[in-house]
């Protein structure tokens, strides 16, 4: 068992550890599981008749206790005064246990499942798997989640859309995009990671009253603006240097921007002193852009860094607090070489981004030797190619492309998309519940690499320093956006936006 997660991240519980949840719940706390599913369809009812006022219903229900679910919600509708069609996948007589009870319930007609019975409908309830599934469906269940998803108003999932994996956030080939998604006890990881996250629309989590305190470790936790606690503030004794030195290696012609992005962002994140090691032939650039960095010039090659630069590289660095490695520097196989050695070589914490990451493609392993700490910042395509496998499986398989990464290359992985992951080696992982899609624009990566940077540098856990980097860069995000408008920001308006970020995001 891994360890427990820490306080600031609000726990996701998979499928597996909600069932021991509920087997607590039921056997060491003798809480009636009735009562459980009562309250669950209650609240199923409650939202589905929220999301449309008036009009037929249609409840599709599978055999298992997603279906029960929806058989309650079926019940306190027509209670309510809605019409109600109760669609059953399997013969009434192939319930089981509290389903069955509900079943019996039930006051009213039920029928089997028919996909043309839900013409007319205003509203859709999906009650055919919730966190069951873990596969594709098939036979009725996957003509029903055909159905569901083929229909047009809208549709309210129990517990999670059907044929999302709750555990994972992966999806089927087939599974329902659903409007608003009612969830029992606690939000699952399937609901904030995509594809399952894209397939939850609002989500809503009902108090089904399972007592506190059930001895199950979640190991994805939901990330919350408690973290921006853990970041070190200066005091009256602080120093340039005690406020923590980030080094930024990178640049090449025509790629400047990005280590410049990277080194302002380490700044306006609180580092004291950063300094750029950039190829010597364009050390000017950098000279007329950076005014309160410093910059040291390498050896390079037609403006790109060389293998020749790794010893001034390491001397420069010296006792910096991190070492911020790849933005802007270029795939020649000079800059190849040159990332290859300092990231095998330099003794403090290390930020691989961009090219630094491209320069490890298939040698992902490799980075496990090093002495010192490890984040990797990749997006998907970027992870796809440290893993050597497609970039649409790493679209499909985000927490497991996560963790594996984390794992070979004994680093912290920050996965990003707008549904950041930071995975740890031991499989824990957090999840980012901020969303800002101001953020998808050039340059907003190696912004996001220079504020971790500048965490790491003043001595945080380097899971802690990527947690409150995302959360601090997403903030800035939303900041910018409030100004500029989404489509109008670019990266230096993040870096901007640094300062009020803390102040003026959610929680």
């Amino acid at each position: 068992m891994s360890a427990p997660l820490p306080d600031w991240l609000e726990p996701l519980y998979g499928a597996e550890q909600m069932r021991a949840i509920d087997r607590w719940a039921i056997d060491e706390r003798g809480v009636p599981s009735l009562d459980l599913m009562e309250r669950a369809g209650a609240g199923l009812a409650l939202f589905t008749d929220r999301a449309v006022t008036r009009g037929p219903v249609v409840v599709v229900c599978g055999r298992g206790n997603n279906g029960g679910d929806g058989f309650v919600a079926g019940r306190l509708l027509r209670e309510l005064g809605r019409t109600v069609r109760v669609l059953l996948l399997a013969a009434p007589e192939e319930h089981e246990g509290d389903a069955a009870v509900n079943l019996d319930r039930l006051e009213g007609a039920h029928e089997p499942f028919d996909p043309l019975a839900l013409a007319g409908a205003v509203v859709v309830v999906d009650a055919v798997f919730g966190t069951g599934f873990d596969d594709e469906p098939r036979g009725i269940a996957k003509d029903a989640i055909e159905a569901i998803a083929a229909f047009e108003g809208p549709v309210v999932a129990a517990d999670i859309a059907s044929g999302v994996d709750a555990s994972t956030g992966e999806a089927a080939r087939v599974s329902v995009l659903a409007t608003t998604t009612v969830t029992f006890a606690a939000a699952k990881p399937g609901h904030w990671i995509a594809p399952g996250k894209r397939r939850t629309g609002a989500l809503h989590v009902v108090d089904i009253k399972i007592p506190p305190g059930a001895p199950v470790t979640a190991d994805v936790g939901l990330l919350t603006g408690r973290v921006h606690a853990l970041v070190p503030a200066r005091d009256a004794a602080a120093t340039k240097f005690s406020s923590g030195h980030v080094v930024v290696a990178g640049g090449s012609r025509g790629l400047t921007g990005a280590p410049c992005l990277a080194a302002e962002a380490a700044m306006r994140a609180g580092a004291g002193y950063v300094t750029a090691l950039v190829p010597a032939s364009l050390e000017l650039v950098f000279e007329t852009r950076l005014l309160e960095v410093m910059t040291r010039g390498l050896p390079d090659a037609d403006g790109a860094l060389s293998g020749e630069g790794v010893d001034d590289a390491l001397e420069a660095a010296g006792r910096a607090g991190a070492l911020v490695l790849g933005p802007g520097a270029g795939r020649s196989t000079g800059a190849v070489a040159f990332l290859r050695a300092l990231a095998a070589r330099a003794d403090m914490p290390l930020l691989l981004d961009a090219d630094g990451l491209n320069a490890h493609a298939g040698l992902l392993d490799s980075l496990a030797q090093r002495s010192a700490p490890t984040v990797l910042t990749p997006h998907a395509g970027e992870l796809a190619r440290l893993l050597e496998r497609p970039g649409d499986e790493v679209g499909r398989r985000r927490l497991q492309s996560a963790r594996e990464a984390a794992r070979r290359a004994d680093a912290v992985v920050v996965l990003k998309g707008d549904d950041t992951i930071v995975a740890l080696p031991d499989g824990r992982a957090a999840v980012n519940s901020l969303a800002a899609p101001a953020l998808a624009t050039a340059g907003t990566g190696d912004v996001l690499s220079g504020i971790i940077g500048a965490f790491l540098a003043k001595g945080m856990d380097p899971f802690a320093a990527a947690c409150a980097g995302v959360r601090r860069h997403t903030a800035a995000g939303l900041v910018a956006a409030s100004e500029h408008g989404v489509d109008g920001v670019i990266a230096s308006d993040v870096i901007a936006a640094l300062p009020r970020a803390v102040r003026s995001a959610p929680e």
